[in-house]
């Protein structure tokens, strides 16, 4: 699939290029998004490149639709996911997480249902779940802003720097 820009409530939905390599590098370079998301620390711009030609090739192996969010001036605000798309079940997993400067502004609210409008109205997905530790509270409150349902929680369903976290799974259909 090729990748499709969004519009969501003053912030732009497109998707990285080489030359935000540094200010993603320095997005990523973040305690808060490190306590939640193993394997977004990069160490080096050569890192941060191969992050973004990395999520190229998902796009292009229809394995996940990813979006840089912008602010109004260009500047990156976080990333929105729908990643393991599965199109026999038409269903996918929602990821996001914002930049230190912009918390606080409604970006991943914004930006996650811009994305997952994308993926009930053009992908044809019916489910899409999302999860995070039952201790990320910014997280819980952006899947309730989204429409999503709780379903559960996963006992020790990831490891993070070692340590095993419980998850809350979500869900949101198209038929919500």
């Amino acid at each position: 699939m090729e990748p499709v820009d969004l519009k969501a409530d003053g912030f732009v939905l497109d998707q990285f290029t080489a030359a935000d390599a540094p200010a993603l590098l320095a997005a990523l370079d973040d305690d808060a998004i490190g306590q939640w998301l193993s394997g977004y620390r990069l160490p080096d711009e050569r890192a941060a490149l191969a992050f973004i030609g990395y999520r190229a090739w998902q796009w292009a192996a229809d394995q996940r639709c990813s979006w840089v969010v912008r602010d109004e001036d260009g500047r990156i605000a976080g990333e929105v996911c729908l990643r393991d798309l599965d199109h026999h079940d038409r269903s996918a997993l929602a990821v996001c997480w914002t930049a230190s400067t912009q918390r606080g502004r409604g970006v991943a609210v914004s930006a996650l249902k811009a994305a997952l409008q994308f993926g009930f109205e053009v992908v044809g997905l019916h489910r899409v779940g999302y999860r995070h530790s039952v201790a990320n509270h910014a997280s819980r409150r952006v899947a309730e802003k989204c429409g999503f349902t709780l379903e559960g929680t996963l006992r020790g369903a990831e490891l993070v720097h070692g340590v095993h976290h419980d998850l809350l799974q979500w869900s949101r259909l198209a038929t919500d």
